[in-house]
């Protein structure tokens, strides 16, 4: 039996080209939000943000773009780069 994802963002009928949005993909696209707003909050190319704080540049594209969801722990790396960039840079540099 294949389980179905509860949608929680249905598609707008007079969109022929919309679709359904289930919890995986909503949450998906916010952290790929946050990821993209913290990196350009911050002036930053995408390669100049995965060389400054050491995140493979392919996968970070992959995260702001939502074609994967960025684990837990990235999250909460970002949100510290986010609080306290100056200190991580230092940090990683040490």
């Amino acid at each position: 039996m294949v389980k179905k994802e509860p949608i929680v963002l249905p598609a707008d009928q007079s969109d022929a080209e919309d679709f359904d949005v289930t919890a995986e993909a909503m949450d998906r696209g916010q952290r790929a939000r946050l990821i993209r707003k913290v990196r350009s909050g911050l002036g930053l190319s995408q390669a100049d943000f995965a060389e400054r704080f050491r995140v493979p540049v392919g996968t970070l594209r992959d995260w702001e773009q939502a074609r994967a969801t960025a684990p837990d722990f990235a999250v909460a790396y970002v949100r510290v780069i986010q609080a306290a960039p100056e200190l991580v840079m230092k940090t990683l540099a040490a």
